[in-house]
């Protein structure tokens, strides 16, 4: 289905009064039904277990959905419910008529199950990213539009402590009009390589890490700006996995190079990962393990954008997929100062970091870690610098997970005067810009984002 780009537009501009979120929860008087669909990991832990746990009074789960029988099956048990799994999802709408969707499928799908929550009546809580192109994001866009329900969009990162900080000082106007901005993210070669072992790592499942990934980052961007992304302009390329490895294998257990190479990953020293994965290869032929070198990986592992905002600032902007460390950097360029920011630069404290510890970590939904302090530097024109300390966290996203949950099922109506909520028009606006990335680097050309629907 091609989209006419004025409709699209139209539709895009009645999302700009839409941006306040409302809680499944308001007005409730009685527990939300919840049903899940898509229970891989992100799905069955951050979005499953973890509500069970932490809401119990709040919300109950009264349905499990996912193509693969096995993973719904084991999910039940992992996350202690007593509901029915299913195969078919609008059977699971119709017998259990949920107050909430929460769509956790493979990115490329997101956008049946949402449409369909919102066509049911339910209000509906998306993974990022929101979809994978343009057509998928205007289907979407009209289904909240009709349902007149609520579409919620799971960006944690915009929560976390050391984030609203540097929200809270550009908001403050600390240095002016912003005018430039240089922002790096760096994968280490555990996470970075995670993406390519599974079905992100081919376009057709997650519109390549510009969409899956760097979403994240560009809804850090417009949040933090305030500002509407209109121009981009990109390069990409695919130079350091798939069909680059020096070797290949049918997985990482049944590989016959597993002494010689250094991304060799052994996932039956995970049982959860063996329950959920391995054991359930035979209802859908996943493999959790795959090999990151296979031939048919056709995204991007190198990545750099420029992002042209309404307000003529600029962004550089780059994805690092196989860096010694995990981390980023940010520096604001204003009119009367400077902000920079940084997390998990490891010799700027001098320390040596456990890079795969740090990865299993930050993927244990369940950790827990204690707060630590997290500088940033704030310049002025014609003034020394100022050394801001931020108290952060280390678990969840830099805390921004429990953040982000308390919000939608704790205490819904708290304040939220940096407008940390996203909804609908957050979601389409960050997937733009990678959709953009993505469009430039095929056509050679910079894109612009009210063109978009023009380039299929």
């Amino acid at each position: 289905m091609k989209t006419n780009r004025r409709e699209f537009l139209y539709s895009l501009s009645m999302l700009a009064a839409g941006t306040a979120l409302t809680s499944p929860l308001y007005g409730m008087d009685r527990k939300l039904k919840v049903v899940l669909v898509g229970t891989g990991i992100r799905g069955t832990s951050f979005w499953g277990k973890r509500l069970v746990d932490q809401y119990p009074e709040k919300l109950e789960f009264v349905g499990l959905c996912d193509h693969n029988i096995g993973r719904a099956q084991y999910a039940k048990k992992y996350m202690g419910v007593n509901c029915p799994v299913y195969t078919d999802f609008d059977k699971m709408l119709k017998e259990n008529k949920p107050d909430l969707v929460i769509v956790c499928t493979k990115d490329s799908t997101h956008h049946e199950f949402i449409v369909k929550g919102l066509n049911f009546g339910a209000d509906v809580l998306t993974e990022k990213p929101l979809t994978t192109d343009e057509d998928k994001c205007k289907q979407i866009v009209e289904a909240e539009k009709r349902s007149k329900r609520n579409l919620i969009v799971g960006f944690n990162y915009r929560w976390s402590p050391y984030m609203t900080k540097i929200k809270e000082l550009l908001q403050n106007n600390a240095i002016g009009q912003i005018t430039s901005v240089d922002f790096n993210w760096y994968l280490n070669t555990h996470h970075g390589a995670s993406y390519f072992r599974r079905w992100h790592g081919q376009m057709n499942g997650g519109g390549s890490l510009w969409v899956h990934k760097a979403t994240h980052h560009f809804d850090l961007l417009n949040w933090w700006l305030d500002d509407t992304p209109q121009e981009v302009f990109a390069y990409g390329a695919l130079e350091h996995y798939g069909k680059n490895g020096p070797f290949r294998g049918e997985s990482c257990r049944k590989c016959a190079h597993t002494k010689e190479c250094k991304y060799f990953w052994d996932i039956t020293k995970s049982s959860e990962d063996m329950r959920l994965y391995v054991e359930n290869e035979k209802h859908d032929g996943y493999i959790r393990d795959n090999c990151l070198f296979r031939e048919e990986i056709d995204i991007y592992d190198k990545m750099s954008a420029q992002i042209k905002y309404k307000s003529n600032t600029v962004v550089n902007y780059s994805l690092t997929t196989y860096s010694p460390f995990e981390g980023w950097r940010i520096a604001f360029n204003g009119q009367k100062g400077r902000i920079e920011a940084w997390l998990d630069i490891p010799w700027l404290k001098g320390e040596n970091i456990d890079q795969e510890k740090l990865h299993a970590l930050e993927m244990d939904q369940g950790h827990k870690e204690g707060q630590n302090v997290e500088p940033l530097i704030l310049y002025r024109n014609w003034e020394n610098y100022e050394v801001v300390n931020v108290i952060s966290e280390k678990a969840g996203h830099g805390g921004g997970d429990r953040r982000l949950q308390d919000k939608i099922f704790l205490n819904p109506n708290a304040d939220d005067p940096y407008r940390h909520s996203a909804g609908l028009r957050d979601g389409v606006m960050s997937i733009m810009i990678g959709i953009a990335a993505r469009k430039s680097i095929q056509s050679g050309k910079p894109i612009k984002i009210s063109d978009l629907t023009d380039v299929l």
